[in-house]
């Protein structure tokens, strides 16, 4: 069941998918259709499951469940895993690959294999103030306050100098 992403309680359980480029109008306008659709036929055991979509600097999808409504099941989350399969074989994206990390570098979006940006630390290319994306993140809310972060407030920090 379909709900506006604003009005998911901050305690809902969210999932980011960070693509490793910036989708076009078009495809923003399809996977938002597509979402919308899936969301509103998303279940836990024949139960509907309360849940939105956000997409953030034209580069990420946020899903969302209120879990008050209805707590998802591992079979649920399968359900929304190859929905974003799903979305990666149409559009030719790479969704799902949890060795790329993103960062800011002004209003740029950067996205870096982790290799890579264990290097760019390194050399000091990223830094403790560097805005990195923390797509580990469980929480609506927690989404909202702690995912664009500086470096050395996230998981990240193990790697900087």
């Amino acid at each position: 069941m379909f709900t506006e992403y604003k009005n998911l309680p901050n305690n809902s359980r969210v999932w980011i998918y960070q693509s490793e480029r910036e989708f076009n109008q078009k495809e923003i306008e399809i996977i938002s259709a597509k979402a919308e659709e899936f969301i509103n036929s998303w279940t836990r055991h024949g139960d509907d499951l309360k849940g939105s979509f956000t997409i953030k600097y034209n580069q990420f999808l946020v899903l969302a469940v209120d879990e008050s409504f209805n707590n998802v099941s591992g079979c649920s989350i399968d359900s929304s895993v190859r929905f974003v399969q799903q979305l990666e074989n149409e559009f030719q994206l790479d969704l799902m690959n949890k060795m790329n990390v993103t960062y800011k570098d002004g209003d740029n979006i950067n996205l870096l294999k982790l290799t890579d940006f264990q290097k760019f630390a390194k050399e000091q290319k990223i830094t403790s103030e560097t805005i990195v994306f923390n797509n580990m993140v469980n929480t609506k809310e927690d989404f909202e306050n702690n995912w664009e972060i500086p470096a050395n407030q996230s998981w990240h920090k193990r790697f900087l100098v």
